[in-house]
């Protein structure tokens, strides 16, 4: 007997929703950006691919030899887990990986005693300089850090823009198993209203979805688009 067409229909849709979840999980997934602790890199509302094979499950020796699969390396900018809220996902760059000795000095970065020449990601918007803990604990913290040993399996991260991202100076360091995946590209800029993802309802997310299809040709940045991210 021949299937319906509403069976092979629904099939179909059922096999293409398998593919996309495990495509999702495990290779590529999208992310966009609410916040501007990565400006100029990142700009909220942008939209981005992000590649979960990378930093791919823990592989057998011959796995890592024949798959393109690696830890995190300096200067990668990654999608991990929050380690404060595991539900709510972070966008930062590496700037250590374990064995690294981190400190900053006057908003300047140095990576085992040697000074890290960033300029060409990382900007500082606040022309103020907090150096005594007295006057501003988590401005201290922000341009004068450590010096701190980041431990085996763990990373240090910190937002390109430096005086406006809440990062490894404050939570801490990022352990291995938080990390999902690295940065490939933008795929889509909205320079328009962008949600924060905080979830106020479906009534909410209806009005954003219209504003975002309605504003979608003059909002869209469409010089950052298919944009490699570095």
């Amino acid at each position: 007997m021949e299937r319906s067409v509403a069976r092979e229909y629904l099939e179909a849709l059922i096999i293409a929703a398998i593919f996309l979840r495990f495509t999702n999980t495990w290779i590529v997934q999208t992310f966009y950006i609410p916040s501007g602790s990565m400006e100029e890199t990142l700009l909220i509302g942008d939209h981005l691919f992000v590649n979960r094979f990378i930093y791919g499950p823990a592989a057998t020796a011959l796995e890592r030899r024949v798959l393109p699969l690696r830890d995190p390396q300096r200067g990668d900018i990654v999608i991990f887990r929050s380690p404060e809220s595991p539900r709510l996902d972070l966008v930062k760059r590496c700037v250590a990986t374990g064995g690294d000795t981190v400190k900053t000095v006057d908003k300047h970065l140095y990576i085992n005693d040697k000074a890290v020449d960033d300029s060409a990601y990382a900007i500082h918007r606040d022309p103020r300089l907090f150096s005594d803990p007295s006057l501003s604990e988590q401005g201290s913290r922000r341009d004068n850090f450590g010096p701190e040993t980041v431990p085996a399996g763990h990373f240090f991260c910190m937002g390109d823009n430096r005086d406006q991202s809440y990062d490894s100076r404050f939570w801490g360091m990022l352990p291995r198993h938080l990390v999902k995946g690295r940065a490939l590209f933008i795929y889509w800029s909205n320079g328009g209203e962008t949600s924060d993802g905080q979830w106020r309802g479906m009534g909410d997310q209806l009005r954003q979805i219209g504003k975002t299809a309605a504003g979608f040709i003059s909002n869209t940045r469409w010089g950052r688009t298919f944009r490699l991210i570095r």
